[in-house]
């Protein structure tokens, strides 16, 4: 799509800091820890969790000075955290209360989210299929190393069965959605980028029900409502859901 669109990747330090970033807190990290703890959490309060993206890219844009301070959003940040206390304190909230203890290892990969959609809205500044692109080259060495130290490198040669092509098509789905994140974080905003939270929650748990044959209690379904509105108060007004496009070049003057 690059040279489609005859544009070059640049490879500066400046942009090789961009893509490592987005690789490593974007894919590398946040995969990991959202695998691990998949092993062992029912989907559906996967789903819930991973909402706590806007949760945590909050406080990190108030740090970085993209966003100002409102006692809405800090309302919005006290749900949050009610329905995690929601899924760890009751008896009721998980079948098996020795997983408790992988619900931190789970909210690594929203904490790391939240920091690359910051990372990307105030000192990204690429054409998003640029940034895309670069930290895709970067990745799949990265990725590389990581398969064959682990012993999990699987042969891309074939034959082919189900899983591969789905594996293949899942592939091209991620690249057009995460290229459409990249560019909304930096036209929108961190704050407003991460509400695809909502989707990704609501049909989390639709998809662990019907694929899964998932059941919850009352406790994780208050815990879907608390952390929904909560993610409904952090969103940013309309008024400042719009932040204006940053050039590496200029990021420098900041």
């Amino acid at each position: 799509m690059v040279w489609l669109r005859r544009q070059r990747l640049p490879f500066g330090r400046v942009h090789l800091k961009v893509y490592i970033i987005i690789v490593i807190f974007g894919t590398v990290l946040p995969n990991t820890a959202s695998y691990t703890a998949a092993v062992h959490l029912p989907a559906g309060v996967l789903s819930i969790l991973i909402s706590t993206v806007p949760m945590f890219a909050f406080p990190i844009a108030l740090m970085f000075g993209i966003e100002r301070f409102s006692w809405r959003r800090v309302a919005g940040l006290c749900l949050g955290l009610v329905a995690i206390l929601l899924l760890v304190g009751p008896e009721a909230s998980l079948p098996d209360r020795m997983v408790v203890m992988f619900i931190p290892i789970a909210l690594i990969a929203p904490v790391f989210y939240a920091f690359e959609g910051n990372y990307v809205a105030k000192w990204g500044g690429l054409d998003p299929v640029q940034a895309l692109l670069g930290a895709s080259l970067i990745g799949s060495a990265i990725g590389l190393v990581l398969a064959l130290a682990s012993g999990q490198f699987i042969d891309p040669r074939g034959p082919w069965g189900v899983p591969d092509y789905a594996f293949v098509i899942s592939s091209f789905v991620h690249a057009v959605v995460y290229t459409s994140y990249i560019r909304l974080a930096g036209r929108a905003g961190p704050v407003f980028a991460t509400q695809v939270a909502y989707l990704v929650t609501l049909f989390g748990m639709i998809w662990a029900v019907v694929l899964l044959g998932e059941t919850y209690t009352p406790f994780i379904w208050l815990a879907l409502v608390s952390m929904l509105f909560g993610i409904f108060l952090v969103q940013p007004r309309p008024s400042s859901g719009c932040a204006p496009d940053l050039k590496l070049g200029d990021s420098q003057s900041q």
